[in-house]
């Protein structure tokens, strides 16, 4: 890009310009605002107080289409739904356009990130990568949840999500070594890694470890921000018809047993799925002693 544009007082880069298309051509369905909102996302490009630009993120956008480098949909809201009516209606496979794949080793990389996704564009875009790539799409959280976008500075990595624990798991209780009144009590400081997603054109060696690692580090403090207390153990499940759980063995994740083949929250053997390995992580040594009701878990008072 030979010209110098400048758009609310930042200067566009090629970069930006190649991010704002890569989200512009996977997420057609979206509004103009909410283009826009998901371009201020993935470019940091926020206000002072941290919302992002977004009538900046639209003219932005408006700029790249009067030079031919995007198509956004109608302003009319009435051809604006129609047109994502239309987007939808085309398999993922036509209006995909795949990302040029990024390979090498950490190494080979800036700073790699773990940011919450919480405004609306974050977690719609963390949605449809989701819904997209996850062999197991997008489902709504049915409890408290942390969404994650793996980030290296405005490039997205992957997803990840972590929520609620599974209400009863006869491997994973025994490790723990409580009984049915300490885990209806104090289940909820146990939470799961229900989703974690590396996109598919995104092979750089090691990454899954890496950022298993960040998360184990990072995650207590976020959840404490966001729900006043700490977790003290983390869960995960592994497809072991598909996958070997390699990452989680290599973040130091102890496999305790596997489950029955029931969903997550299944007390009454409604909902059959196939086994899986349960992976747990101790966030605190002495986490059973939280558990059992020995120590007190860190809780944030409001106020």
């Amino acid at each position: 890009m030979e010209e110098k544009i400048v758009i609310s007082g930042r200067e566009i880069t090629q970069e930006d310009i190649n991010t704002a298309i890569f989200i512009v051509d996977n997420f057609g369905n979206f509004s103009r605002k909410e283009l826009a909102n998901t371009v201020c996302e993935c470019l940091d490009w926020i206000t002072i107080a941290g919302s992002p630009k977004v009538e900046a993120g639209v003219r932005f956008l408006e700029y790249l289409e009067s030079i031919g480098e995007i198509i956004l949909p109608p302003k009319n809201e009435k051809m604006a739904e129609c047109a994502r009516r239309a987007m939808k209606a085309i398999p993922i496979t036509d209006r995909t356009n795949p990302k040029k794949e990024m390979t090498g080793n950490l190494s080979d990389y800036a700073s790699i990130e773990l940011k919450v996704a919480y405004t609306q564009g974050s977690i719609g875009l963390w949605k449809e990568y989701i819904e997209r790539y996850h062999p197991q799409k997008y489902a709504k959280p049915y409890s408290s949840n942390i969404k994650y976008l793996i980030k290296c500075k405005t490039k997205v990595l992957g997803c990840m999500l972590f929520s609620g624990a599974a209400w009863a798991l006869e491997d994973r209780d025994k490790w723990i070594g409580w009984n049915e009144y300490d885990r209806s009590q104090r289940l909820i400081y146990v939470i799961n890694n229900t989703r974690f997603l590396i996109l598919p054109w995104v092979k750089i060696n090691n990454l899954a470890s890496h950022v298993l690692g960040k998360a184990i580090r990072q995650i207590s403090k976020d959840w404490l921000k966001k729900y006043m207390y700490e977790p003290v153990l983390l869960e995960t499940f592994v497809d072991v018809e598909n996958y070997s759980g390699t990452c989680y063995k290599a973040s130091n994740w102890i496999k305790v047993g596997m489950t029955k083949g029931r969903g997550r929250q299944d007390r009454h053997n409604e909902y059959l799925s196939s086994p899986k390995d349960i992976y747990m992580y101790p966030l605190k040594k002495d986490f059973r002693k939280y558990l059992t009701g020995e120590k007190e878990p860190i809780i944030r008072r409001r106020g």
